[in-house]
């Protein structure tokens, strides 16, 4: 009696997984030509980073951090913590981190912010599409490296296809908000002056909208980030790779360091989205 009855019984993994099979025997081809293509553009991104001097980069950060929170301290402040990241040894590991996380991110905001701009202008896909973002973000990470792994293989690839998986939902979800909460009023007010849906879209709507849209790519930088060290159990390099060694070595001392690097990445990052964030505020 305290057993699920039987006949209720109806498994899904039989059918996903033929259906999966399906999908790498008819577009393995069209897998393998993705592959190629985002593995070039992770290669250039990453050696563009690896090329540039180390303190370039801390200069770049810098200038830009004074300039978008206009406090010498907090830029003092990331600067320092990069300083730190290389002291530890791992400025190469944090270079290609930060390749698949500016790959990740370039890709959701490309894709992520035409779907909100669509899921705002009509009812009917927002519908459709809320409840796929709601099991996105719902759904545990390391799911999404399963069917990584099968379409891709091991590597930085499906590091970066689990991790925009992973990420794109805020960048898709705040845009959707941001438009949809443009005053009412404005948009007519374009519309009186003979504004196409176009000009609205991208003179009233869209630059209305920027503090929320850079809000999501805030959000979706920073779920980047924390798919780091879940991609480097599928081969993506960096530093979870070094945090997935230290877990199997018990080092704590490595796994600190690679910590505390993901930290310092996380809050550069964050504060110079923000600092961008605030000045489009205004």
């Amino acid at each position: 009696m305290n057993e699920f009855p039987e006949f209720l019984y109806f498994p899904i993994a039989p059918y996903v997984n033929d259906f999966m099979a399906l999908l790498l025997q008819k577009f393995g081809t069209f897998f393998d030509q993705i592959t190629l293509v985002i593995l070039n553009m992770l290669m250039v991104i990453e050696k563009f980073l690896l090329w540039l001097p180390w303190w370039s980069i801390i200069i770049a950060v810098l200038y830009l951090g004074w300039k978008s929170t206009k406090s010498w301290i907090t830029a003092a402040v990331m600067a320092l913590l990069l300083v730190m990241v290389g002291s530890f040894g791992m400025w190469e590991l944090m270079m290609q981190t930060l390749a698949i996380v500016g790959g990740a991110v370039i890709v959701s905001i490309l894709m992520g912010i035409p779907i909100g701009i669509v899921m705002a202008s009509s009812k009917k896909v927002d519908a459709i599409l809320r409840p796929v973002l709601d099991a996105t973000q719902t759904m545990p990470s390391f799911v999404y490296l399963i069917p990584a792994l099968m379409f891709f293989g091991l590597g930085k690839v499906p590091g970066l296809f689990a991790t925009l998986i992973y990420a794109m939902p805020p960048v898709i979800r705040l845009t959707s908000l941001g438009i949809s909460q443009v005053s009412y009023d404005v948009v007519e007010a374009g519309r009186a002056f003979g504004s196409t849906k176009m000009q609205l879209l991208l003179k009233v709507q869209l630059p209305l909208a920027m503090p929320s849209i850079m809000t999501g790519i805030n959000q979706t930088t920073m779920m980047a980030l924390a798919m780091v060290v879940i991609a480097s159990m599928i081969g993506a390099r960096g530093l979870g790779e070094q945090v997935l060694i230290s877990i199997g070595r018990i080092d704590v001392g490595r796994g600190l360091e690679a910590g505390l690097s993901i930290v310092a990445l996380a809050i550069v990052i964050d504060r110079l989205l923000q600092g961008i964030g605030t000045g489009t505020r205004s």
